[in-house]
């Protein structure tokens, strides 16, 4: 390791900026950094530049007559005399706007549109709520926004539930490309934390189905993540621009660091970035339920395993882990039509203890002696080609091949068992998507495009001996012969703005999404075929309105529909999800439709507040659950020795999802402003079960104070409780990590955390940043989740830009 961080930091080398002719600083009052994208022009417009990503602009081609307007959305305009300039030493301090900015976002149609034309619930993320918020993983990245429950089986995860859904009935794309693969699982699902968040510049979510865009997984809703992008040089001299940050947090012992490097020519950029992270066994909160203390663990001595009493119960032993991101990008814009961007992301986690299991207990002993994760690796090439040359068939088009390789390993052996079991997956995925918009004459704009998805899938699975070595055989987890998984689509969307207070939108995909998949041998589970062949295909549709009754009125209605079929993990996995049970393939499973409404109303009071509110119903047509299952007839099996209940995954009749968010931000002074949220949603299937993924209700109320270079943000999280009434039977299988009620049932508690986080900006160069999460030192744990949460945790992080 210590190699790679030296090739990358010779890679990542800083250069020095230079600029020749006289040189004009512009810098943000509030934040003290500098202001890209700066319009400077003089009165008649003839005459104009724009400020590079550090803030500077050469202004010997202005007069010394002239007056110069400086424009930015961002902030207030300003306008100076060359002389005035001059004795303001050449650095202009601009002042942010207090009025609520309409904003544009990439994840609807996959080009930048303006909100106030988009029907549907969209929420971001920027870079200076990274920097302010400071996350961990980028789990926690989109826990930021508050509209998004986060659950954690281990401190290496999070995996996001939005709307009643998770895990592959949500999509995760970055940078235009889908990272959801055969295999990702319909349980709590980890892979969003691959991502690097020191290298995430935007993120957004849509809510409710995005199938007619995206695709087969968009059922809940589309996590898109949008990475740095690579600047280019406006002027004669190439840009230099290095970034980097230090981080050390308490709960786990946190030690991060990030570094990364952007030059910038008139047609080539190159952007890299490395970030490591090491994280300790993490400590819980000392005030709370005493049953989420770890009492004891299983610690290998003199040759046997043997259970030791937790000198420290809030210390959850076994969490900790590593990870290693590396990022490259080069682009190439050889004129003003073409734009060439090639991107490399590499992600490595060490072993990851899967917590929720290491506290398992069968027949009062702690059961399992070692289950982790083993180093999960994630490779991602993509090729990235835009042409903008209007025409008559598009403005705009957009091509983007990519390639991932994807491996992760399960490793777990039972108390006093010699025998560790291992099971690992590799996963081939390429893509090829193709995106063209055209705006007509009379206003109205189209966006159609194609998709071809192809993965291959490799499965294996042994049981070593710890002491002589000997390996054999084990069952594998998903078939051991080949497996392939394809899906092709085209869609095509329309928008028109009708007047000026009414959008329309409408659009529609036809999906084809198959699977074919060979077991080799049956003789570990008998198995009553020896295949598994599906194809099935779906048109999705969506239809939309935004009115805009007046400057402070905006309503939306949304109707749209969202299609998933079922992958490899839904049909064909063989796998351990409980204490004793099993989840069996289902080779007759059948994909699962949404079909869901969405209203929503936003007011603006003034320049300064915002109040919106979203109500959904979602109905899921043959939706994919978890129910007992016979298997060759019977009800169990025995499963690695031991004999389990078996389940499988089945399209139940219907389930019913509805629920209300709501949101409102105010701007009390200049510098004060208050930002709150609350989200709750309910779900059952159509015989009144509840459903999985539906999180309990869960909010965010901030109180923000920005001015002359000082951030801070305190801030309360509050989460209700999920009454035993309201409990999955999934979920009532896991006992080891929920509460006790009155009644001696399992449930899942309320709680609430106080926060606070400081940014403090010195100069052009260094910021600092701290943070004091749970304050009052809570101890509590996330519905559904394995890992109790961190107890109070002091942040410190430096970071620099220059």
């Amino acid at each position: 390791m210590m190699r790679v961080w030296y090739l990358c930091c010779l890679l990542l080398l800083p250069a020095f900026f230079t600029v020749h002719g006289q040189a004009l600083l512009v810098i943000s009052e509030v934040t003290g950094k500098p202001v890209e994208n700066v319009v400077l022009y003089n009165c008649t417009g003839s005459i104009s530049v724009i400020t590079s990503p550090q803030g500077r602009a050469v202004i010997d081609i202005f007069r010394e007559t002239d007056t110069i307007w400086v424009q930015h959305t961002s902030y207030e305009p300003v306008k100076y005399s060359m002389s005035e300039l001059a004795s303001m030493n050449y650095t202009i301090y601009l002042v942010r706007r207090t009025r609520m900015l309409d904003e544009f976002v990439l994840s609807v149609h996959r080009w930048e549109q303006d909100r106030r034309e988009i029907p549907n619930r969209i929420v971001s993320v920027s870079s200076s709520q990274v920097a302010l918020s400071n996350p961990q993983t980028t789990a926690d990245l989109i826990g930021i926004t508050g509209d998004v429950f986060v659950q954690k089986s281990q401190l290496g995860g999070g995996s996001p539930m939005i709307r009643g859904f998770s895990a592959n009935s949500l999509l995760l794309v970055i940078d235009g490309v889908r990272m959801n693969n055969a295999i990702y699982r319909s349980g709590n699902l980890h892979n969003i934390i691959s991502l690097d968040p020191n290298m995430i510049e935007s993120s957004e979510v849509i809510f409710g189905p995005g199938s007619v865009i995206y695709g087969s997984d968009a059922l809940g809703g589309v996590m898109d993540f949008h990475t740095r992008r690579v600047s280019l040089s406006t002027g004669p001299q190439p840009i230099t621009k290095v970034t980097g940050m230090m981080r050390y947090s308490t709960a786990n012992h946190e030690k991060t660091g990030h570094l990364s490097f952007n030059k910038g020519y008139g047609k080539w950029g190159f952007l890299g970035g490395v970030s490591y992270h090491l994280f300790d066994d993490l400590r819980m909160g000392n005030k709370g339920r005493e049953e989420y203390q770890r009492e004891e663990y299983v610690a290998f001595i003199s040759g046997t395993d043997s259970i030791v009493r937790n000198k420290n119960k809030n210390i959850q032993r076994y969490t900790g882990y590593s990870q290693f991101n590396l990022t490259q990008k080069v682009r190439f814009r050889p004129n003003d039509h073409w734009n060439i961007l090639y991107g490399f992301h590499y992600s490595l986690l060490s072993d990851v203890p899967r917590y929720d299991r290491l506290i398992q207990y069968r027949q009062g002993r702690l059961r399992f002696s070692e289950w982790y994760y083993g180093p999960q690796k994630w490779v991602m090439n993509n090729l990235k080609v835009e042409y903008g040359h209007t025409n008559r068939f598009f403005d705009h088009a957009v091509l983007i091949l990519a390639h991932q390789k994807y491996e992760e390993s399960r490793y777990d052996r039972k108390y006093r068992d010699l025998n560790l079991n291992q099971q690992e997956e590799s996963v081939n995925a390429l893509s090829l998507g193709i995106d063209l918009d055209k705006k007509s004459s009379r206003g109205s704009s189209f966006f159609y495009g194609l998709e071809v998805i192809y993965n291959s899938v490799t499965s294996r699975a042994f049981s070593r001996d710890i002491f002589s070595g000997n390996i054999v055989k084990a069952p594998t987890r998903y078939p051991d012969g080949s497996n392939h998984y394809y899906a092709l689509a085209g869609y095509f969307s329309y928008k028109k703005n009708l007047n000026e207070k009414t959008t329309f939108l409408a659009g529609t995909r036809a999906n084809r999404a198959g699977l074919n998949s060979l077991i080799d041998d049956t003789s570990m589970y008998q198995l009553p075929f020896r295949s598994i062949d599906l194809a099935n295909g779906a048109i999705n549709g969506s239809v939309g309105m935004v009115y805009r009754p007046g400057q402070t009125w905006q309503l939306n209605l949304n109707l749209s529909s969202g299609f998933r079929a079922p992958n490899l993990d839904d049909v064909g996995k063989v796998f351990e999800s409980g204490d004793g049970v099993v989840v069996v393939p289902n080779p007759g499973l059948g994909p699962e439709y949404a079909y869901n409404i969405d209203l929503g109303m936003q007011k603006d009071f003034g320049e300064r507040s915002r109040l919106e509110i979203t109500g959904f119903f979602s109905m899921v047509d043959q939706i994919m659950v978890r129910r007992d299952f016979l298997f060759n007839g019977l009800d169990s099996m025995l499963y690695q020795g031991e004999w389990s209940k078996v389940n499988a995954l089945v399209n139940e009749d219907r389930g019913y999802i509805s629920g209300l968010s709501f949101s409102a931000r105010a701007g009390l002074t200049s510098a004060i402003s208050v930002r709150s949220g609350l989200s709750y949603t309910y779900g059952k299937t159509s015989e009144g079960i509840p459903l999985r993924h539906v999180a309990p209700l869960f909010g965010t109320t901030h109180l923000m104070y920005e001015k002359e270079g000082l951030k801070a943000d305190l801030y309360v999280d509050i989460n209700g409780p999920r009454p035993h009434r309201l409990m999955a039977p999934s979920e009532l299988g896991k006992p080891g990590i929920y509460a006790l009620d009155n009644t001696g049932r399992l449930y899942s508690p309320g709680w609430y955390t106080l926060n606070l986080k400081l940014v403090y900006r010195f100069g052009e160069t260094w910021e600092a940043n701290a943070g004091l999460e749970n304050i009052l030192n809570h101890r509590y744990r996330p519905y559904s989740s394995g890992i109790v949460a961190p107890g109070r945790n002091l942040i410190l992080s430096l970071r620099f830009s220059f």
